[in-house]
């Protein structure tokens, strides 16, 4: 059974990174207030949302199914306090910290009515912490991370999200704010 975990775990965060690497890039497009392919500007939003909720059921699969697999001797504290992990802490930890971002994420998502739009930005600044950390963990300690299509694909998606960042900082990038005309809720 224990194999069953493990290959879980290694799917799961496989396919966690795909979701977190598009989740990034159609969150820089929102942000853009761009449609995107036929895709109209509230559609690549609700898209980023759902794709970011689909992620972090991912990231329960994945957690969940190392904390079950006795090769992974994870424990329960190693989700939330990062570099204390008994095997491999450092690639532990990275893995860790981009789980506590994501929590923060979702918890502000969550709150947005009531944090307001201000806060939940500021917060939402830490994904471009979380997805390095998640790559960091992935090539660290992920049993296939440095095979060659995993680091293929990790670089794809470096190449990507690297690419969509420098675009946001970009004097060409066009803030959704600007182009609305009333407020979010």
């Amino acid at each position: 059974m224990s194999e069953a975990f493990w290959a879980l775990g290694r799917g799961s965060g496989v396919v966690l990174l795909a979701l977190m690497t598009l989740s990034m890039l159609l969150g820089i497009v929102t942000r853009s207030g761009r449609p995107l392919a036929s895709l109209p500007r509230f559609g690549v939003l609700l898209s980023h949302r759902n794709i970011a909720l689909l992620s972090v059921v991912f990231l329960g699969v994945h957690v969940g199914s190392l904390l079950l697999d006795p090769y992974a001797q994870l424990r329960f504290v190693d989700l939330i306090v990062p570099f204390i992990a008994k095997v491999n802490p450092i690639a532990v930890g990275l893995g860790t910290l981009s789980l506590d971002l994501t929590l923060a994420l979702v918890i502000t998502a969550l709150l947005r009515r009531w944090i307001g739009r201000r806060a939940f930005r500021a917060v939402h600044w830490a994904s471009y912490a979380m997805w390095p950390f998640a790559v960091l963990h992935g090539i660290t300690n992920g049993s296939d991370g440095r095979s060659l299509p995993f680091l293929g694909f990790t670089a794809v998606a470096v190449v990507t999200v690297a690419a969509a960042t420098i675009w946001r900082a970009t004097t060409g990038f066009v803030e959704y704010r600007h182009a609305r005309t009333e407020p979010v809720r």
